[in-house]
């Protein structure tokens, strides 16, 4: 398969800049797969698509702020950094922009010298690693130094910087949202459990796996990054029962799923279990452990789109571009 197969066209206009007041009330997009039927609704119906017995699975990972601006010292200049994630202590995984600025042997300073980075080496995949030095607390001085990681398609400020966080998110530790559960409230997840659907929490923290570009013709070439996971003994105890009991596992989002099938058996059942998943999902797959699927906007010739293109069907995928729910 080529990446040029999960191209399509993308008018910037039409890419909200802004959420939307009430996240339930966003549109939502219904394919059954089965019947190829879809549906226009608003994200509250969703409600009507879940039965007693089922699983909605979240991943419950808490954006950082993981944006800095910078400068080499003495240089009238501009350097972001992304963090990726924390290898140990102070030292971490970072992307650079301009990367010909961001060198080994290179010290990086931000907010007036509060924090400043020694680059020590370069992946190859372009990821940087650099040791931070500061006094005090680094996720203090995070809060205070670093923004919210929009993605690329967002050009107008975030106000709010929960609004690009979920209502359940937990645990610290993403370079991005998991967009998909967004849309949801607290009281939307309440009516859910209130209806007999179980609902169980996973934690992988969204890094350059889900959003780094294909740059290769050939899609079974790419090399996925890995993010690491946990599910806990009573995620896997809840979604096990569903599978034995007859009940459906709806994966929220493409981390999530990307999750539970790293560690799903040929079985349908998993384990407890934390790690590092570097899978990638695209046409062709067989699914082990989800049965549907609720995700969000993706950009042309991304993984995550030849994941919801796996779980779609290419021809069902061809007529809609993006779905958000699959039966």
């Amino acid at each position: 398969m080529k990446t040029e197969d999960f191209y399509y066209d993308l008018p910037g206009e039409l890419i909200a800049q802004f959420p939307i007041k009430d996240r339930e009330e966003s549109k939502l997009l219904i394919l059954d797969k089965k019947t190829g039927n879809i549906e226009d609704r608003i994200f509250k119906d969703i409600i009507d698509y879940f039965n007693p017995g089922d699983c909605l699975v979240l991943n419950d990972t808490r954006v950082i702020p993981a944006r800095l601006f910078g400068s080499r010292i003495g240089k009238d200049e501009k350097i972001e950094f992304l963090l990726l994630r924390r290898i140990e202590n102070d030292m971490w995984e970072i992307l650079a922009r301009p990367g010909k600025k961001v060198r080994p042997g290179n010290r990086i300073v931000f907010g007036q010298g509060l924090l400043v980075a020694d680059v020590l080496s370069i992946g190859e995949d372009g990821t940087r690693k650099v040791k931070f030095n500061y006094n005090g607390i680094f996720e203090e001085i995070l809060d205070k130094l670093g923004e919210m990681p929009l993605p690329p398609y967002i050009t107008e400020k975030l106000e709010d910087g929960e609004r690009y966080q979920t209502v359940y998110s937990k645990h610290d530790g993403s370079a991005a949202a998991p967009t998909a559960g967004l849309h949801f409230t607290k009281e939307l997840l309440k009516q859910i459990e209130e209806k007999g659907v179980n609902i169980a929490y996973l934690t992988l923290h969204v890094g350059l796996g889900t959003f780094r570009p294909v740059k290769v013709e050939n899609i079974e070439e790419h090399h996925m990054h890995s993010e690491y996971y946990e599910v806990s003994h009573k995620a896997a105890h809840m979604i096990n029962r569903a599978k034995r009991d007859g009940g459906r596992v709806i994966a929220v989002g493409t981390t999530t799923t990307r999750t539970l099938e790293t560690i799903g058996s040929l079985e349908g059942m998993i384990i407890p279990k934390k790690g590092w998943t570097d899978i990638f999902i695209y046409p062709g797959y067989k699914f082990k452990i989800i049965d549907g699927l609720i995700t969000n906007f993706h950009l042309p010739e991304s993984t995550l789109l030849m994941l919801v293109s796996a779980l779609a069907g290419r021809l069902l995928f061809n007529r809609s571009h993006l779905l958000l729910y699959f039966l």
